[in-house]
């Protein structure tokens, strides 16, 4: 696909999003400013990727360390940076610094991780802390049942901030389906943050390219959008 077609998509699927978005905060009770659209980038070239921030685009997630490197020379520097996929520990040095917020905080010994290596380069890194919010085997994170406690033992690590909490829902056939763990992970956050147990809890990141508009309706104010924006995944440009 030429880069005029890719590009001419980008922004059909842009407003389309934006308009979903809109439409879905204002029956939360929301403007459409409230939620940050983050564009999942893997495997989308860097020059597509600064056409996307160049149109509209502040915020932009790497799934893989790797990739996340290999590109990072050649992406703007005017937009902000996420590590959103599976992090091991031993991948942390190499992440540390060059991201705003890690969003896949999924146990504490990655917690106290990323805390040693910030210590060390001298800065604090801002975390969200992955839910397993259908108890769902093949996933990582915390139960719902663990947040608490957890979220509890990392205000004791130094070098890291929380955020807020992510997730990945189990796939599901109807929206009403996928709206009962929105809604579970919603009534979390707001538990969580009305505690004050860590002041700096505000960001609730759920909701992908087949269910972000459900998503938002159900409380999130961040999403993370892949192949909605971009389409599929196999970019050349």
């Amino acid at each position: 696909m030429t880069e005029k077609l890719l590009t001419d998509r980008f922004d059909k699927n842009f407003a389309e999003i934006k308009g979903k978005i809109a439409a879905a905060a204002e029956k939360s009770g929301r403007r459409a400013e409230d939620i940050i659209i983050l564009a999942a980038t893997k495997t989308v070239d860097a020059d597509f990727i600064n056409y996307a921030i160049q149109n509209g685009i502040d915020y932009i997630g790497e799934n893989r360390v790797q990739e996340f490197l290999s590109k990072e020379n050649d992406v703007t520097k005017n937009v902000h940076k996420h590590f959103i996929g599976h992090l091991q520990t031993n991948k942390v040095r190499d992440i540390v610094g060059k991201v705003e917020l890690i969003q896949s905080v999924h146990s504490l010994k990655l917690a106290r991780e990323i805390g040693k290596v910030s210590v060390k380069k001298g800065i604090v890194t801002d975390v969200l802390v992955e839910v397993n919010i259908g108890n769902e085997e093949s996933k990582s994170g915390f139960s719902a049942d663990e947040v608490m406690s957890a979220i509890e033992q990392m205000t004791e690590i130094e070098g890291i901030c929380v955020k807020g909490l992510m997730t990945i829902p189990p796939i599901c056939d109807q929206s009403d389906q996928v709206r009962k763990y929105f809604d579970k992970m919603y009534k979390l956050f707001i538990e969580i943050r009305d505690k004050k147990l860590y002041n700096n809890i505000e960001i609730l990141s759920m909701g992908m390219s087949d269910d972000y508009d459900v998503a938002v309706e159900c409380g999130a104010n961040m999403v993370r959008i892949g192949t909605a924006l971009f389409g599929a995944r196999n970019y050349n440009l």
